[in-house]
């Protein structure tokens, strides 16, 4: 059990250092190639720090842990925005653009929606796996075309500037640090699964509950770390809008592409196994902002509160189902 213990802090540890290695590695290697910063934002960057959700998920997904696959992305999501909007803002109120309020806020919540259409039968297929990954092209281009017309905002719900990132030296040492980042997030993502597989079954719970709590907190761990950090130094570059770009690019490349490497079955159906509930409340956790920033475009300290106040709840109450 302590071994075990040991061995999924380690694993946290390796996707922590691994995803940031691998966005300074390859967000320094093709600047150097002269990629456009707006490109390099919408891509490398986007991708990088969504690295862990993605190896988890896929090795989830590859071990037949298709609950351990879902659970990751629903509580991640539910993440995101609970626990690390929630305490971000307890430490610094955060200002939004208009156009998370307008734009990226009901494009995740629609994208959500369709999540519950293809995993509504209990099965997420290949084809619909390939069409949750053919939507993130369309996002990823969408979000390109608005951030060139306009100028680069940090709210915007994918980043688009990579000057806060530090830059690594010559082409060999990039190539290093990248290799480094993705044998950090592979090999910390075996170790967390299998370590917190076990761990869970010493107490009897579910490869859901798995998913939906520590291996979810585990793979939000990086953004968690670094809006925190941000807040404490007043310097909110990890916004409202880059957490909702974060949800997005959960359900559709995470999700998506776990479904292409193996299809997805949701051991005793979606509303059965209770999936269904926590399907809900990600919706409802994805909405409550909408109404927070709906007047001045502010999550205020009091908004923390209660988003912390709700992640709580929902863990109290996986805790009891369990």
């Amino acid at each position: 059990m302590t071994i075990n213990i040991i061995l999924f802090l380690v694993g946290l540890l390796m996707l922590y250092y691994g995803a940031e290695w691998l966005v300074r590695g390859s967000s320094s290697l093709a600047g150097s190639l002269g990629m456009q910063p707006i490109v390099i934002g919408l891509t490398v960057v986007a991708f990088g720090t969504s690295a862990p959700e993605l190896v988890v998920s896929l090795v989830s997904s590859m071990k037949g842990k298709s609950m351990i696959a879902v659970g990751n992305i629903i509580g991640s999501n539910i993440c995101n925005i609970a626990l690390v909007l929630g305490m971000t803002a307890l430490f610094q109120p955060i200002k939004c653009h208009p156009s998370v309020f307008k734009r990226d806020i009901p494009i995740m919540l629609g994208i959500t929606f369709y999540l519950l259409i293809v995993s509504g039968n209990s099965f997420i297929s290949r084809l619909e796996g390939a069409s949750l990954v053919a939507a993130i092209i369309v996002y990823i281009y969408y979000n390109y075309r608005v951030a060139t017309r306009t100028s680069c905002d940090k709210t915007a719900a994918m980043p688009c500037d990579v000057t806060e990132i530090r830059p690594v030296g010559n082409r060999y040492k990039q190539i290093a640090l990248i290799l480094a980042g993705i044998a950090g997030v592979v090999i910390g993502a075996e170790v967390l699964i299998d370590s917190a597989v076990k761990i869970m079954t010493v107490f009897g719970v579910s490869d859901k509950f798995i998913g939906l709590t520590i291996v979810a907190f585990g793979t939000s761990l990086p953004e968690l770390a670094t809006s925190v950090i941000a807040a404490l130094k007043k310097e909110m570059d990890i916004s409202l809008g880059n957490l909702v770009g974060s949800n997005v690019f959960n359900i559709l490349a995470v999700l998506g592409a776990a479904a292409l490497v193996n299809p997805i079955t949701i051991p005793g159906g979606f509303i059965a196994s209770g999936l269904f509930i926590d399907y809900m409340v990600m919706t409802a956790v994805s909405a409550i902002p909408l109404f927070m920033i709906r007047k001045t475009y502010t999550v205020s300290r009091l908004d923390g509160v209660v988003l912390l106040s709700t992640y709580g709840g929902y863990l109290a109450y996986l805790i009891m189902k369990s």
